[in-house]
């Protein structure tokens, strides 16, 4: 095991859990493009969300990778921004980190499995599905195992980032991701 692993080396297992959920989520896009009215410009979903590390840090990573001028417009909107508010990163009803979204942003408006005193039930976007009374198994993301995933991959990744003896915090809101020193 390398000594000091780059932070693209420490995020290679969240980057490949996005890949899976980006190939699942088009995926279904692809199985129903009429049922599906996500689309740029549609944002009622985008609320100031919280984060496990793993994300937050994919966050800030993203946020080095932008020209100066458009980082510091981001983090000047991050540090506006309210906690109950829609996201930091929504401007004209579009995302400015759109690619480096994190997980639940990618799945928001699709069908979700999750259970509500352990009875199982599907939830989606009103917006989409209209007049659809049955949906296949494939077109179905189960919410806890997603969430499992991400979990172990945020446990692997806080091990190797944080100094031993010190976790990290648990969740980071977006504007406190997009304002993270690396």
């Amino acid at each position: 095991m390398a000594t000091n692993p780059s932070l693209s080396e420490l995020l290679k297992n969240y980057r490949e859990l996005i890949g899976r959920v980006d190939e699942l989520c088009a995926a279904i896009g692809e199985e129903f493009p009429e049922e599906i009215v996500c689309r740029a410009g549609c944002a009622g979903c985008c609320r100031h969300l919280t984060l496990l590390p793993v994300e937050a840090i994919a966050l800030a990573v993203a946020m080095y990778e932008l020209p100066p001028t458009q980082a510091d417009m981001i983090r000047d909107r991050a540090r506006k921004s309210a906690p109950d508010g829609p996201c930091p990163l929504l401007m004209d009803e579009r995302c400015l980190l759109y690619a480096a979204r994190p997980l639940i942003c990618r799945t928001h408006g699709l069908p979700l499995l999750t259970r509500l005193d352990d009875v199982p039930q599907v939830d989606f976007c009103p917006e989409n599905f209209r007049g659809v009374t049955n949906l296949p198994g494939s077109a179905v993301i189960d919410l806890e195992r997603l969430n499992t995933a991400l979990v172990a991959v945020d446990a692997l990744f806080r091990r190797e980032y944080f100094p031993e003896g010190r976790a990290g915090r648990d969740r980071y809101t977006i504007a406190e991701a997009l304002l993270l020193q690396l």
